[in-house]
């Protein structure tokens, strides 16, 4: 719940102009912006351009006043409500707050300050003993709530199984027990999946006539050069995506979206057993300055824990297909405050972006045991450790140009590598290969099939009709990579306890398959004895690279503070962030090592 406030008023304190307020400024002179607010959710038949620049009555009403708002209406109503609370001064003479900028306030305050629903309550009753007589203060946080929820900012409830199986949703949603493991409703303390509708959301992105603009600029603006990728619009997924939708492309308002989630721990270090995954929509059409932004990166699900849904994923993500397939077959009727004029509104869902082990539960696909990779699919080579007991991938070097020298190198596997790399399947393809999937049940309870391929599932997302025809589906997020491999770069460089990757199980693992011979580790007097590698440091070398680390200096905001993630007595580096890491290896890591490690080494880890 308070991570949907957080939203919610990021959503009012940035994209009523972004351009123009910071989220911590709804201050003194606000009652444009909240106008703004009550138009924009109204739509533009009662309201028609950027108050905040143009606020006159030939503006507003310069589109019909269509039937949906007539009088009698309960939009109508609510815009009156709306309305009177926003011109309501806050208590007699008040001409800082209106009833309803001051509400909008104090919520802020509340998100940005961690405050409590309780905390909230009590704060009210104290503001309402120390106003003025008279003054228009709610009694408790949830009328609050019911004030600003009129502003269109809200979500719908759907109660879901207890095993993840289904959702009590459309023709479920008055059953008592679930279909799939017959457990009985827990009306007590239900598990609650939160959907915040899209469409509302993205035809507000063409109410104001700034947005609008930016929401064409991938077609109008948007310069291309060759070998350059600034932004997906240059890519071959985009372009082939426009030859095979022609109709779709036509209208470059049609908006394009990529789709992210990973878990994570809502309560910090307060609590380790319980995650959340929200799901979030970023919108491509907007200029890369503004597309991975926070007012234009929407929540679309609150899927609730404790424990992570898995390969259970898809029943959550229900609502949200169908209302992408609505949105791709019918669209929905928006106005367009830079043209204005209404257009007909469609999407579609490009691909998705994921860490690993989550890129498993969106494609289908299992990342774990002997065919883990996604790309190489059932042609993956790999073999099991017997020291480290892993599955370990060892003919990467496929993928290397036909020309490379590491293809000639013995060092790897013990093997020239020849192969190109495996041929990637197409959408059809892979539904061939799910065809005995469908029809599949999910939930806690339920027994996966026993397969010769990682197939788990068929995804959700091939219901979206042109699934199948994208070149590229799902993404790899880089910045987990690129921290797991920073990570193990400094640890064994490091020669960290515990994290370090050269151990005593690997150097024994290189003598089973037959590789490094010389590093094999030696028996001496009954203990067994490591050889230095040629990436091993000497005490000092480890402390000139933590000394160098801890007093470089980097202007403000470029990374965070480094030097506080050293120990320089015990010559260990803990607590790095992705950015860190990010920052580490494109500019810092070459420069930390160029010293201390051999040519071949620097070369190999710089290249």
């Amino acid at each position: 719940m308070e991570l949907f406030e957080d939203m919610f008023v990021g959503y009012i304190m940035v994209n009523i102009n972004p351009n123009k307020r910071s989220k911590i400024d709804l201050g003194d002179d606000n009652n444009n912006d909240i106008l703004r607010m009550i138009y924009e959710k109204s739509g533009p038949a009662l309201f028609n351009d950027d108050l905040d620049e143009n606020f006159n009555d030939e503006q507003q009403f310069s589109e019909p006043i269509n039937d949906e708002y007539n009088k009698d209406s309960k939009e109508a109503r609510i815009f009156d409500n709306l309305m009177r609370d926003a011109e309501q001064a806050l208590y007699p003479g008040c001409e800082k707050f209106s009833k309803l900028s001051f509400i909008l306030k104090l919520f802020q305050i509340k998100c940005m300050d961690g405050m409590t629903n309780k905390a909230f309550t009590s704060m009210l009753k104290m503001y309402k003993d120390v106003l003025p007589e008279g003054a228009h203060v709610p009694l408790n946080y949830y009328e609050a709530r019911k004030m600003i929820t009129d502003l269109g900012f809200d979500y719908e409830k759907i109660e879901a199984c207890e095993n993840d199986c289904m959702l009590f949703w459309k023709d479920d949603a008055s059953l008592e027990n679930c279909r799939i493991c017959d457990t009985k409703r827990n009306r007590a303390s239900p598990k609650i999946l939160r959907y915040f509708p899209l469409k509302p959301r993205l035809q507000k992105l063409f109410m104001s006539s700034k947005t609008a603009n930016d929401m064409r600029w991938h077609f109008e603006i948007r310069v291309e050069e060759d070998g350059v990728l600034k932004h997906p619009a240059d890519g071959k997924c985009w372009k082939q995506f426009d030859e095979n939708h022609r109709s779709f492309s036509a209208d470059c308002r049609n908006v394009r979206l990529g789709l992210a989630s990973d878990g994570f721990n809502p309560f910090g270090g307060l609590r380790s057993d319980y995650s959340i995954w929200p799901v979030v929509v970023v919108v491509y059409n907007l200029p890369p300055r503004m597309c991975m932004k926070q007012p234009y990166t929407i929540l679309s699900l609150l899927i609730p824990g404790k424990s992570g849904p898995g390969n259970n994923l898809d029943v959550y993500l229900q609502p949200l297909i169908k209302e992408l397939k609505d949105l791709w077959d019918y669209g929905e009727r928006t106005y367009d405050a830079s043209k204005n004029e209404y257009f007909q509104m469609h999407t579609a869902l490009l691909w998705t972006i994921n860490d690993f082990p989550a890129y498993a539960n969106l494609s289908g696909w299992s990342t774990k045991g002997y065919k883990a990779c996604p790309c190489c699919l059932s042609e993956t080579s790999s073999m099991r450790l017997p020291n480290n007991k892993k599955c370990c991938y060892m003919d990467y070097r496929r993928f290397l140009p036909t020309d490379h020298k590491w293809r000639d190198s013995k060092s790897f596997n013990g093997k020239v590598e020849r192969r190109g790399p495996p041929r990637q399947l197409s959408g059809d393809e892979i539904l061939v290969e799910v065809s005995g999937l469908d029809g599949m049940k999910f939930g806690k309870s339920v027994t996966l099939p026993k397969r010769n391929d990682n197939w788990k599932k068929k995804s959700i997302f091939f219901e979206l009709p042109y699934w199948s025809t994208l070149l590229l589906r799902h993404n790899l997020d880089v910045m987990h990579i690129e921290k797991n491999v920073c990570d193990n770069i400094l640890c064994t460089l490091l020669d960290i306890e515990g994290m370090s990757k050269d151990t005593l199980k690997a150097r024994h693992d290189l003598k089973c398959v037959n590789v490094m011979k010389h590093l094999a580790p030696k028996l001496v007097n009954d203990k067994w004895h490591i050889p230095p590698a040629p990436y091993t440091l000497s005490k000092t070398q480890k402390q000139k690279l933590c000394k160098f680390l801890e007093d470089i200096k980097v202007p403000d905001g470029y990374s965070s503070n480094i030097s506080k993630c050293i120990n320089l007595e015990k010559r260990k580096i803990s607590g790095l962030k992705s950015h860190d890491c990010h920052v580490l290896m494109e500019q810092l890591l070459p420069l930390a090592i160029r010293g201390v490690s051999s040519a071949k080494v620097y070369g190999v880890i710089v290249n």
